[in-house]
Parts: C-alpha cells; sequence; structure tokens
C-alpha cells in the first residue's frame, strides 16, 4: 500500500508528516514492508500516484482531482496523534489488524 504525505511546497512539512506516519506504523506491529511512503507537493499529486494521500485540512482543496476516499485530512500536521488515528482509519478500512 502507497501513501503520499502532502503539502505546499513537498519538502519540510510533508516530510515531517512522512516521518510521523513510518514512526507510527513501526509501532502499529503491521509489516512495514508492505507499504511505502513518501512526500510530494499538492501539484505533484495524482490518483494514482498512491492509494492514500495525507494532507493537512486546510489544503485538501487543493487536491480536486484526488477521490474523496483516498484523503485523509489532518487537523494538525505535528500533532502525532492525529496522524495516528488517521492512520488506524487506514488500516482499519482495509482490515489490516494493528496494535
Amino acid at each position: 500500500m502507497k501513501f503520499a504525505c502532502v503539502c505546499q511546497s513537498g519538502l519540510g512539512t510533508s516530510f515531517m508528516v512522512q516521518m510521523n506516519i513510518q514512526s507510527l506504523l513501526e509501532e502499529s506491529g503491521v509489516n512495514i514492508d508492505n507499504f511505502e511512503l513518501e512526500h510530494m507537493d499538492v501539484g505533484s499529486a495524482t490518483p494514482d500516484s498512491a492509494d492514500y494521500f495525507f494532507v493537512e485540512a486546510t489544503l485538501v482543496s487543493a487536491l480536486p482531482n484526488i477521490p474523496d476516499g483516498k484523503i485523509i485530512p489532518l487537523s494538525s500536521i505535528i500533532d502525532k496523534e492525529v496522524a495516528r488515528e488517521g492512520l488506524y482509519k487506514v488500516l482499519d478500512e482495509n482490515n489490516i489488524s494493528h496494535q
């Protein structure tokens, strides 16, 4: 499963979210080899570039071509618990057990 972490410029913020998601995957007890993570800017995000897109909530409107079901809006990009909620929602929807 491929996750894209998206921010306006595709640099610091999206990379920080990517690192948080990777850390949360490792903590959750899933097989990390089943996941691919990358970070990108909003202009690079296309529907086929990832299975799910983690994005700060105010940037959701900047992704009009991405189906709503693939977007995981984050109310805070610095709060790891917000990222955990989004990640666990995705894992649960895909019947992937986690701790």
